[in-house]
């Protein structure tokens, strides 16, 4: 077996956040559908920047957040996206190795630019994505190293990047390659939209080669075509070894096999902006995880971090997640 290296590859649409504020009368008058991700053309893209009200520049994409609050936890972590050679995809680089996340993708030389999301973010704290993805699509699987993903204890894949061909392609290479060599490999559904797009790609993907599936109340309840979140959460079970769903406050639950976990969500939290949270919690349960904890343990630690990231505008932490997790665990005993 492949000495272990890593102990998360993230793989997904590597993306320079947009952040701004608005209200619900804008989204209308934009036709926008609130708290969703909705794919857009580049002229779309400069047509609502220039409607959008002052903004904050910052890397993103689901993985990518994702990664980054695990190497801010103390994780060993690499990350697979597509950039191009411009300002934005030199912005992204350095954003994501300075946090001390391995990122080694070739650049795109030619094509469309650096993908970029505009987030739009109201009172209530709901974000709307709209999301240019740019030289995101040109990521396919000669990008997928076969050493890096057979030296990580688990592979993890944002379902936004299953929207091009070439990403699906990536995502299977990925998945073949992580269980010959005997690691494990995670997936998010990303999006209830995007679980509406590919359900019967998702689940086949799911029984097939999924070992941990994250997803929110939203996005399990569609990948099973039901209204009852206890129906989706029996269905899952038996489809992946380890399913860690998301409930806003109402916590998380953490499933395997007969076994469940109930995560309180963390209190006392004044929430800013919600961009990110998932991408948070599966960072700290990935990192408790590939690092001994327990399933308990792993959910608490994904709940404090996405805690922190609620608390601020940006889907990365803005603290050290290392001390801010020891400070949390030692006050509560754990």
């Amino acid at each position: 077996m492949t000495e272990l290296k890593y102990d998360t590859t993230c793989i997904g649409n590597a993306i320079v956040d947009v952040i701004g504020k608005t209200d619900d009368a804008f989204l209308k008058a934009e036709n926008l559908t609130k708290n969703s991700m909705m794919l857009i053309d580049i002229d779309r893209a400069e047509d609502l920047y220039g409607k959008m009200q002052s903004a904050i520049e910052m890397s993103g994409g689901s993985a990518g957040n994702t990664a980054a609050g695990i190497a801010s936890l103390g994780g060993k972590c690499a990350y697979v996206g597509k950039v191009r050679n411009d300002q934005l995809g030199e912005i992204f680089t350095h954003d994501i190795r300075a946090i001390g996340v391995t990122f080694e993708t070739r650049k795109a030389t030619t094509g469309a630019v650096t993908a970029r999301s505009l987030i739009l973010v109201t009172p209530d704290a709901h974000r709307t994505m709209n999301t240019y993805l740019g030289a995101c699509i040109e990521l396919g699987p000669d990008d997928i190293d076969p050493a890096m993903i057979s030296a990580s204890k688990v592979t993890y894949m944002e379902g936004y990047l299953w929207d091009p061909e070439s990403g699906k392609k990536a995502f299977r290479k990925a998945a073949e390659i992580a269980h010959a060599a005997g690691r494990e490999v995670s997936l998010t559904l990303s999006d209830s939209f995007c679980v509406d797009r590919y359900r019967d790609e998702f689940r086949e993907f799911i029984d097939g080669g999924v070992d941990i599936l994250f997803a929110n109340e939203d996005e399990l309840k569609s990948l099973y075509e039901t209204d009852d979140f206890d129906a989706a959460l029996d269905a899952v079970r038996g489809h992946v070894d380890i399913a860690c769903l998301t409930r806003s406050e109402k916590g998380s639950i953490i499933v395997k096999g007969t076994e469940s976990h109930r995560i309180e969500a963390e209190r006392g939290i004044e929430v800013v902006d919600t961009t990110g949270a998932g991408d948070l919690f599966a960072a700290g349960f990935l990192f408790g995880y590939t690092n001994g904890r327990s399933l308990a343990e792993s959910g608490r630690i994904g709940s404090i971090a996405a805690a922190e990231v609620i608390s601020h505008y940006g889907a990365r932490p803005s603290v050290n997640l290392k001390e801010l997790l020891e400070k949390q665990l030692s006050a509560s005993g754990t």
